[in-house]
């Protein structure tokens, strides 16, 4: 029996987090979820992991997505217990990931915020964590007491991500005793940080 996931009324990037949890322990799971856009983003990680899919249409707006890896290799297998599969490594490449910014993108800043947010709950459920997360100019807000990211930043932490934040900035905007998590830091940490990263991302 496959695996049901019932993505309905979750915001992206949760039901294609959710799929890829659930495909890579089961090898074969339904998801159900309400709109297109997930509709779009969970075909493309079941083509990205070699799955075979089938898609119907609910008819209510929803649609049922069958993912199995295992009839696409035509075996059945247990996913979770096999041991035969080759792993390849790769090097750790160092990846900062730098929010200048309370927001992600220009133009509403009501978006940019439910971006930033989504962008940060999804580093936490990626799987690759980066080295550190610098935070500077209004990006600092995100890291107060208040902040609706500040869970998922605690999160990272504890994981092991260094966070760095701008003292500058905090002092600027006067709130460095709001700030919740991470190192208050300077700007030549936070130079050196950036300019000896292998992998610089700035959403």
């Amino acid at each position: 029996m496959p695996e049901t996931i019932d993505a309905k009324g979750l915001a992206c990037p949760q039901p294609v987090i959710l799929a890829k949890k659930a495909i890579e322990k089961f090898g074969d799971i339904i998801v159900i979820v309400d709109n297109k856009a997930a509709l779009e983003n969970v075909k493309r990680l079941g083509n990205s992991k070699d799955c075979a899919i089938n898609i119907e249409d609910v008819g209510d707006g929803s649609y049922k997505m069958h993912l199995s890896t295992k009839i696409k290799s035509g075996i059945v297998k247990d996913t979770a217990t096999s041991s035969n599969v080759s792993e390849m490594t790769y090097p750790k490449v160092s990846i900062v990931i730098v929010f200048s910014e309370n927001c992600m993108g220009r133009g509403n800043d009501e978006l940019g915020a439910l971006l930033a947010k989504a962008f940060i709950h999804t580093i936490v459920d990626i799987g690759d964590l980066p080295d550190s997360i610098i935070f500077y100019n209004t990006g600092v807000k995100l890291t107060v007491k208040d902040s609706e990211v500040i869970d998922d930043l605690k999160k990272l932490e504890e994981l092991g991500v260094e966070i760095l934040v701008c003292g500058t900035c905090t002092n600027y905007f006067e709130i460095s005793d709001d700030v919740d998590v991470g190192i208050i830091s300077n700007m030549y940490d936070i130079a050196s940080k950036m300019s000896t990263a292998e992998r610089l991302v700035m959403p």
